[in-house]
């Protein structure tokens, strides 16, 4: 199923039974500028095999407070269980998000 925001609960994020990467940033932002095109292209190269999710905090500050976040952009990496993994702050590669992915054995 495509995963986006608008069509998820937040109660639903991460999703259950797959690997979750959540990107938490603002569309204002800078590197999340320069992220969102790595972001749409993994969503559709991970389809069904990982949730790409992209949260503006700016326009839902709840988010902020629960996932922690204390920069943007900030990536974070769950497990299938809902267990997060790995945290990135700033600016993320393409590289270095499929090399995590790969390592949580997502192909």
């Amino acid at each position: 199923p495509e995963v986006s925001v608008q069509a998820l609960n937040f109660k639903e994020i991460p999703v259950k039974g797959q690997v979750n990467l959540i990107d938490l940033g603002a569309d204002s932002c800078l590197p999340w500028k320069m992220m969102a095109p790595i972001m749409t292209k993994l969503e559709k190269i991970y389809k069904g095999k990982a949730a790409v999710i992209f949260i503006d905090v700016w326009k839902f500050p709840d988010q902020a407070k629960r996932f922690g976040i204390r920069a943007i952009p900030t990536q974070i990496f769950y497990d299938k269980n809902g267990r997060e993994i790995y945290r990135h702050e700033g600016f993320m590669n393409e590289k270095a998000i499929v090399a995590q992915l790969q390592k949580m054995g997502v192909n």
